[in-house]
């Protein structure tokens, strides 16, 4: 549909507040009480202060603000990110290629957070920048392992059949996100090709010349 969580439960339950929890956790170190911090988003002052003094503790911190939009584009979009990356380490690009996917990666996800009216110093928080370092630096994220897997020449219906579907949110991402960027008409390349590959079958080598051959620009674009 497209719609955020925020919206599709305010839709629900109109009276009730909105809350967001976001941020770089894998849940087996949150679980095992290792330093974590996290992003609450609500747009209600009351709602954050019971949520975070009701989770947070000190190896759980939690931060607040009200972006409820830029906190779960940061949450969608770097998904769609780490499969990317994963792609190109399974193709054996290496480092560099993959510095570069993050480093452009987070500059889509911050257009896109901006033309749905969320706020940039989100992106460049926990639910943002956090989140995406974390979930495309290991092999642990689901996501970035999934790319590995595509970037191998692995079926993409062959691995969720393994792994389901709940367990790589970055494939559903990829379209709602591909379909957001055309609404909005906001330039998002990366998280283009991903969709192609996953969803239109375009071959992994000619979406990669495609990115390497598109015009130079200015970094701020």
């Amino acid at each position: 549909t497209t719609l955020f969580r925020s919206e599709v439960a305010h839709a629900i339950l109109p009276h009730n507040p909105v809350g967001i929890l976001s941020g770089p956790t894998f849940a087996d170190d949150a679980a095992k009480g290792l330093p974590t911090a996290v992003t609450i988003a609500s747009a209600n002052a009351g709602l954050l202060d019971t949520v975070m003094y009701a989770l947070g503790g000190r190896f759980f911190r939690p931060y607040s603000t009200d972006d409820i939009i830029g906190t779960q584009i940061g949450g969608a979009v770097k998904n769609v990110i780490a499969i990317a990356c994963g792609i190109a380490i399974g193709r054996e690009l290496a480092e560099n290629a993959r510095a570069a996917l993050v480093t452009r990666g987070f500059a889509e996800m911050a257009r896109l957070a901006i033309a749905k009216g969320g706020r940039y110093e989100t992106l460049m928080g926990l639910s943002g920048l956090g989140d995406l370092m974390l979930t495309c630096g290991s092999t642990k994220s689901r996501n970035m392992s999934f790319g590995i897997n595509i970037g191998q020449g692995k079926k993409k219906d062959d691995i969720l059949s393994v792994r389901g579907r709940v367990a790589t949110e970055g494939v559903v991402a990829a379209e709602s996100v591909s379909k957001l960027a055309k609404k909005h008409n906001v330039s998002m390349p990366i998280c283009d090709a991903v969709y192609r590959i996953l969803h239109e079958d375009a071959p992994i080598d000619q979406a990669i010349q495609e990115l390497l051959e598109r015009p130079f620009v200015s970094e701020n674009i």
